[in-house]
């Protein structure tokens, strides 16, 4: 691990070198048939390089990270391409019930708690086992009461990067004690490559296997209602280019400063596999598509950059990346009506969620 040097993204192990909390945080390259590679940390399960051609052979870097532990940790957007736990998303005023008793969490989106808080899985050093070139897996143990939350939650994280471009994550979490569980992988995509600046991604075509969506209040969280998206800015049934509608004089738009919603899947049975969404850029030709078992997935149009610094000088700008979280909805604890999220001790939590890349000529 130490001496990772040679990968196409130009990242070094020695910049992810560190021990936090006792536990050695590493660089870990994944690296397919056809030479294509992803680059990923331990620290908060980060995304730090995915490395696929264009239409026309040429490599580049297409989801944003930094090229050392010390950006990632101090990064402006602390959930820059990490997984995401024990809740992704928001859970309104920070509070939950569960077996008749109230749940305090950190309230660190507004009035709400976002993403499992200051120190969820994001912010973790998991425990790395490099299976072989293609598969690594991480791990780690959620104490009773982190960030709030009841029982412990031992978690357990494959990426698989086959010969077909797929970055393929598995999740499989148990507890002792009744929980609420929703994992994500936080990517932020840019299919254009990054760049000084990163160009914004908003010529690029979008399509989500969607015919609802959950409208949000002025504070991001669903209002419990589930609309149909036909006839709104939400409609990406068939592909659009994802700046055609973005500044529409929409309520929910405004809600959101853009896109920050969860789609409702098309779905024939609960938790299987099926196609989520597609994502084409244009200029270049690269395209990715979206499969996931979960219930939804969350599209963030990156609306909150500012231009921040990441990997090898590249910089991230409003609406540069586009995120296609898969999770549960936002705010299931306090919305009975949304698919559950709790865990019980005698079941096992599991998740698929696989970005697959490729070109359109």
């Amino acid at each position: 691990m130490d001496t990772i040097t040679n990968n196409l993204s130009g990242l070094n192990a020695a910049d992810f070198k560190k021990i936090i909390n006792g536990k050695e945080v590493g660089l870990y390259i994944l690296k397919n048939a056809a030479g294509n590679e992803v680059g990923i940390t331990n620290y908060g399960g980060a995304l730090l390089s995915i490395m696929v051609p264009d239409r026309d052979g040429n490599i580049a870097n297409v989801v944003q990270g930094h090229d050392n532990i010390e950006s990632l940790i101090n990064s402006p957007e602390p959930f820059l391409s990490t997984l995401i736990g024990r809740y992704g998303n928001r859970i309104a005023k920070g509070k939950f019930r569960l077996n008749g008793k109230e749940y305090i969490l950190a309230v660190n989106n507004g009035p709400n708690h976002l993403h499992g808080g200051p120190t969820g899985f994001h912010a973790r050093v998991w425990d790395a086992e490099q299976i072989n070139e293609q598969t690594i897996v991480l791990r780690y143990t959620s104490s009773y009461y982190e960030e709030g939350f009841p029982g412990e939650l031992s978690m357990a994280v494959r990426y698989t990067w086959t010969d077909d471009n797929e970055l393929i994550i598995d999740y499989s979490g148990k507890t002792n004690k009744k929980t609420v569980v929703n994992m994500t992988s936080h990517g932020f995509f840019s299919l254009q490559g990054l760049g000084t600046p990163t160009p914004d991604a908003l010529g690029q075509i979008v399509e989500i296997n969607a015919d609802f969506y959950l409208p949000i209040d002025e504070t991001s969280i669903p209002t419990g209602e589930i609309l149909k998206v036909k006839g709104t800015p939400f409609d990406f049934t068939a592909p659009k280019a994802v700046g055609k509608d973005i500044n529409a004089d929409d309520e929910q738009i405004k809600n959101g400063t853009g896109y920050d919603h969860c789609f409702v899947l098309k779905k024939n049975e609960p938790g299987e596999l099926t196609f989520a969404a597609r994502v084409v850029e244009p200029k270049h030709g690269r395209t990715m598509e979206v499969y996931t078992t979960e219930p939804g997935v969350q599209f963030y149009s990156d609306n909150w950059a500012d231009g921040f610094p990441g990997s090898h000088g590249a910089t991230f700008g409003k609406h540069s990346a586009l995120c296609f979280e898969a999770q549960h909805f936002p705010d299931s604890p306090n919305k009975p009506h949304f698919p559950t999220v709790v865990l019980r001790p005698d079941e096992t939590y599991t998740q698929r969620t696989v970005y697959k890349f490729g070109t359109d000529k």
